[in-house]
């Protein structure tokens, strides 16, 4: 199916949304909850941008810097206007936050937008930006640094395995992660992405690069997913918390795969990608 049919198929289905979502998403409250949207989109952009490039890093010369939130974070903060680009993530993820909230409370675009199963899953969202948020807000104010991804998962698995039953907990949830990275990818391959995006205006080719940004840029992401749910399985098969990792040592571990460092760079571009469509998303989503 091409990208053009699946564009006129988004439209139509954007055109089925029940009137009490349209009615919440109208009006001021929904012209503040557009910028919201876009505010967070541009912010996620930002940091995937920031992690390709230290991921790409990490594979030619060894990089120590954290190729995740954090390593993006004060990648960030040594630039000559990093206090201000922080407070401008502070208030896109905090905006993201608020977008996804407003999501799981009335019902995103869509014809099964106002599903419980989409508005638990914008709910999960919402609480995952809003930790986000925090985490770079501290950092922004001098009070703390947000805590890397390897050590978050390492933490919540070790906390997982002081109950009984920890370790199957663990596992169930690697098991969930690795089915979620490859739905991204899924997705992502199926270009099912596109019913989320109103491109009537722009032309042929935009459509082209946007479409390709997607796709590439969604398959990087699941792959560091499904990276990342695989180590949660090792982790509760050895009782071992630290072998779980964040998206820093998932990265990592795809330079030691036969593909050696190329791999790693491969993912890289891709999450680079990710992050320009999510900057073409902050234009043309549907909110």
């Amino acid at each position: 199916m091409s990208a053009s049919t699946l564009f006129h198929r988004s439209a139509r289905a954007r055109r089925a949304v029940p009137r009490r979502g349209r009615a919440a998403r109208g009006g001021p409250a929904g012209r503040w909850m557009t910028w919201l949207a876009k505010a967070g989109l541009t912010a996620r952009g930002v940091m995937y941008v920031l992690i390709g490039i230290i991921a790409v890093q990490v594979a030619i010369d060894g990089s120590r810097q954290q190729a995740d939130r954090t390593g993006a974070v004060h990648l960030v903060a040594q630039t000559a206007f990093g206090s201000l680009i922080l407070w401008l993530l502070v208030i896109g993820f905090a905006g993201m936050t608020l977008w996804r909230l407003s999501e799981a409370a009335w019902g995103s675009p869509g014809a099964d937008g106002r599903k419980a199963s989409k508005r638990l899953a914008n709910l999960a969202r919402a609480v995952f930006y809003a930790v986000v948020t925090f985490g770079i807000l501290k950092y922004a104010l001098g009070v703390g640094q947000p805590s890397s991804s390897d050590s978050q998962s390492q933490d919540l698995t070790a906390a997982a395995m002081k109950y009984q039953g920890g370790q199957v907990i663990v596992a169930l949830a690697g098991v969930v992660v690795v089915i979620a990275g490859l739905y991204v990818i899924y997705r992502a391959y199926k270009l099912k992405f596109l019913k989320h995006l109103r491109m009537g205006s722009a032309s042929p080719r935009t459509r082209k690069v946007v479409t390709r940004l997607g796709q590439a840029g969604g398959i990087a992401r699941g792959a560091v997913f499904a990276t990342i749910g695989v180590f949660l399985v090792i982790a509760a098969k050895d009782a071992n918390p630290r072998q779980a990792k964040g998206i820093d040592s998932a990265l990592r571990a795809l330079a030691h795969t036969p593909l050696g460092p190329w791999l790693l760079v491969v993912v890289a571009i891709g999450l680079m990608m990710f992050g320009v469509y999510s900057w073409c998303e902050a234009r043309w989503r549907a909110v």
